[in-house]
């Protein structure tokens, strides 16, 4: 889950599928134990937010049921209205029957007490109500709801057949409004010996960011032999990719640590399509987001020729055997590659001539980074 932009709003994740499957299916096993074994109840669901909810509730429910809907509106844009409309009612003889009404969302309590008025004379055996989400703080009625699958704070939400003017009902998860995201996030992507450091500290310059490399981070860890480094230490050694636990633990800290920053350049992370998803879930937390992926794009016989003479004088033991080089690039084909499929989805990737001197292949990202 990443920020997602409707119309002029920004939205961060709030709540995942895994947690609204998990109430849904909470709140459909609540209202069988609930009702006598044989009888039949009626669902009615207000459209249009609640019709995924409905869908999903129906397919938990373990029993005979029936359905039907009644379509009433109570928002503009962020902003309940207490003008709810009936905009069509219910053709069904209702007499004697159990009805159970399923709303995505209840918080003034004015939807509900339109959903009141319409049953009044219905004749019905029992009516109760059945909510995915309500907002306790606004609620204004003295009116029963009798299940409750998530008390949330008074904040716009936004998926799972909620809107924002017409849009946004489409997401499998729950997004809650935020502010427009104020850092500008650039991973600096490529196989090793690329350039990255080399061009990400020209970089954080030009454009006031701070600069994040893995490397720099591991290598701080494994000169003062934290646990994390030492583990980090074997692998690097062994010419293989680092796990993505301890990698993502140590690049959280480092955000944490410089929270003011206007924004970060991610250097050798992420390496795999799920620290990405990590990255992009700890920044949606906090408001933020990735803007784009920036690819040196280096044919791999110039690589090994760079790494071999890098490791000349950099010490580093997976710089100077052509073994450990390859089977670097093998980790980094099967593994990291599949980030650009990752990102171009987005519509974040951007690939850059990675061959020519550091001021030309500056300028090719310069142009990138303007348009961010």
């Amino acid at each position: 889950m990443s920020i997602i932009k409707l119309q002029d709003l920004y939205f961060k994740p709030f709540i995942s599928r895994e947690k609204i499957s998990a109430i849904v299916k909470y709140l459909a096993k609540s209202v069988k134990a609930d009702l006598p074994k044989d009888e039949v109840p009626v669902f009615v669901g207000i459209l249009n937010g609640c019709f995924l909810f409905a869908a999903d509730f129906m397919r938990e429910f373990e029993g005979d049921c029936e359905i039907s809907f009644v379509k009433l509106a109570s928002y503009e844009g962020t902003s309940t209205t207490d003008n709810v409309k009936h905009l069509v009612g219910l053709n069904e003889d209702l007499t004697g029957r159990t009805v159970i009404i399923l709303e995505d969302i209840i918080d003034t309590g004015t939807t509900l007490q339109e959903i009141y008025n319409i049953f009044r004379d219905k004749n019905v055996k029992q009516l109760k109500i059945a909510t995915l989400f309500f907002k306790p703080e606004v609620f204004r009625k003295e009116l029963p709801i009798d299940y409750i699958g998530l008390s949330i704070d008074d904040k716009f939400i936004v998926g799972y057949g909620l809107d924002y003017n017409g849009l946004g009902r489409n997401y499998p998860e729950i997004y809650q409004l935020s502010t427009k995201p104020k850092m500008k996030n650039i991973v600096l992507f490529g196989p090793p010996g690329a350039g990255k450091g080399t061009q990400a500290e020209f970089l954080k310059n030009m454009y006031n960011l701070l600069h994040i490399s893995t490397g720099d981070v591991f290598r701080f860890n494994i000169k003062n032999e934290t646990k994390l480094g030492l583990l980090a230490k074997k692998y690097m050694d062994e010419g293989d990719l680092v796990p993505d636990e301890v990698t993502i633990e140590m690049l959280k800290a480092e955000v944490e640590k410089n929270a003011d920053a206007n924004g970060f350049i991610f250097d050798g992370f992420p390496r795999t399509q799920s620290q990405a998803e990590a990255l992009d879930i700890f920044l949606a937390e906090k408001g933020e987001q990735v803007n784009g992926m920036i690819a040196l794009e280096v044919p791999e016989d110039i690589l090994v020729t760079r790494l071999l003479e890098r490791g000349k004088t950099s010490g580093r033991t997976d710089d100077t055997d052509e073994s450990k080089i390859r089977n670097r690039f093998n980790e980094y084909n099967t593994k990291t590659a599949i980030l650009k499929d990752y990102f171009d989805d987005q519509n974040k990737y951007y690939g850059i001539n990675g061959v020519g001197s550091v001021e030309e292949i500056t300028q090719r990202i310069s142009k990138v980074f303007d348009t961010l």
